[in-house]
């Protein structure tokens, strides 16, 4: 997705304005694909489900902060509808905080809602193609993967799948969004450190772990000296293993549901002045909003071993925090691997080119620190590549459990052409319908599902699922 040049945040910053709110209309593509249904859309992937993205089950609404392109480091909170007066020929994006947008930040927003839902000429023809070979596909509406606004977003958010349970990994995402809001707020409320307990009341318990709080501290009272610097698949409780690393050295509090860390102390909020987070809090019902996903400036100059502690993430910190700075230092370019993947007419004849293309891509991400083949795989498809299935051991579970044939990892791969070869270049799509189906079947329609419920999207909870069902079966 082209970004824009952002100009003078002081002078283009929207104001924030509590109770206003901007409408914009987006206008839905049309073609050979089935009429478009945005909860198909949205609740299509695990993305969906993982922070700051939140679905309205009973408003058939999804909102998330989004970047404006004036100032990426301010985020003003969109709701994504069915437009009222027009179904089926556009949607609704309602940005609230603000009575008025630059045209600049509304095709900026409206450019990353087409990227979520993919909404492009490119998704529309991918899409029509793959319904024309799959009826049962084209009568659900299905053939749009849910991705993030962003492609970095995205490539985070591929590296928190791997190597933990699917809990951990909605944790892991809901951290690093709460911590972008406590960095937002840092670098215009007082001082940050003066919020969190004095470090002299822990001087007789120092141990590596507080001295973590120490760097961030000392490095936010530079940035505040300085002037501001600072701007899926599901795992079903099934791991893919990208690391040698001894997974039993990972932080104790990984099970923790907030992300935090006992060394680590809540903060009050309130005192931060999160209310005046610009966009943020102004709309009904945000009372709990959490943040917006980290951009590559903020989490860039963080100390990895803060970021794995505040956030549980692990190793995965190290990959984060060199991959933001990659971007920052210009080796790592998201716009211009996105123009790679650029492919005019993605059709079955073409699948050479396809092919060539995703080769290409495959090349540059592997340069990237702990970009492993899964990973990669994952971020191809949210680039828009269908023709290669990102297999990991559910996707073993899964061939065993609904085809009823036995693979391992080194196998998978040729059991997948066998099954979904036909669909060729759409490989990736025919296996998700068949898998997101089969999850639907068993854990009830997700679109319906509460947020609170996403975490029993487990292999576990899939279990007693079945147990259930069969013990009703054996009832009647």
């Amino acid at each position: 997705m082209p970004i824009p040049n952002p100009i003078d945040a002081t002078a283009a910053r929207p104001q924030p304005h509590a109770g206003a709110r901007v409408e914009l209309e987006l206008e839905l593509p049309s073609g050979g694909a089935a009429p478009f249904d945005l909860a198909a859309a949205v609740c299509s992937h695990g993305l969906f489900m993982m922070a700051p993205n939140r679905w309205d089950p009973a408003a058939r609404t999804l909102e998330r902060p989004l970047r404006l392109a004036s100032d990426r480091s301010a985020s003003l909170l969109a709701r994504v509808s069915a437009h009222p007066a027009r179904p089926g020929t556009a949607l609704l994006v309602a940005v609230h905080g603000v009575d008025a947008l630059s045209s600049l930040d509304k095709d900026y927003i409206l450019e990353q809602v087409r990227r979520m839902l993919r909404l492009s000429e490119e998704d529309g023809a991918a899409v029509a193609e793959f319904q024309a070979m799959h009826a049962a596909a084209r009568e659900v509406g299905f053939g749009r993967i849910f991705r993030s606004p962003t492609l970095f977003e995205d490539m985070v958010k591929c590296i928190l799948l791997c190597n933990c349970q699917w809990t951990r990994t909605l944790s892991m995402a809901t951290a690093l969004c709460e911590l972008q809001l406590e960095l937002q707020c840092s670098s215009s409320a007082e001082d940050f450190h003066s919020r969190t307990p004095p470090i002299r009341e822990y001087k007789r318990k120092r141990d590596k772990r507080q001295s973590v709080r120490v760097k961030l501290e000392t490095r936010f009272a530079e940035d505040k000296s300085e002037g501001p610097t600072l701007a899926c698949g599901t795992s079903n409780d099934v791991t893919h293993s990208e690391t040698n690393e001894n997974l039993s050295s990972l932080p104790s509090c990984a099970s923790k549901t907030g992300g935090q860390c006992d060394s680590l102390p809540s903060m009050d909020t309130s005192d931060l002045g999160l209310n005046n987070a610009p966009g943020l809090n102004n709309a009904p019902g945000l009372e709990d909003c959490i943040g917006d996903f980290p951009t590559p400036e903020e989490l860039a100059n963080l100390d990895e071993g803060f970021l794995a502690k505040r956030c549980s993430l692990g190793y995965r910190a190290k990959r984060i925090v060199m991959l933001a700075q990659g971007i920052i230092e210009g080796k790592v370019c998201p716009q211009k691997l996105e123009e790679m993947c650029q492919i005019s007419v993605p059709v079955a004849e073409e699948a050479s080119t396809i092919e060539s293309a995703y080769e290409r891509l495959n090349k540059e991400l592997s340069a990237i620190f702990g970009f492993g083949p899964f990973t990669r795989a994952n971020v191809l498809m949210c680039m828009g590549f269908n023709h290669t299935i990102p297999a990991d051991t559910e996707t073993i579970r899964h061939l065993k459990q609904v085809h009823k044939r036995e693979s391992t990892i080194s196998s998978v791969h040729q059991e997948l052409d066998r099954i979904y070869g036909k669909y060729a270049p759409f490989q990736f799509l025919a296996y998700w319908f068949e898998l997101w189906g089969f999850y639907d079947k068993q854990f009830g329609k997700i679109s319906d599902m509460e947020p609170s419920n996403y975490r029993l999207f487990t292999a576990s909870h899939l279990k007693k699922a079945k147990k259930k069902k069969k013990k009703a079966g054996l009832d009647s």
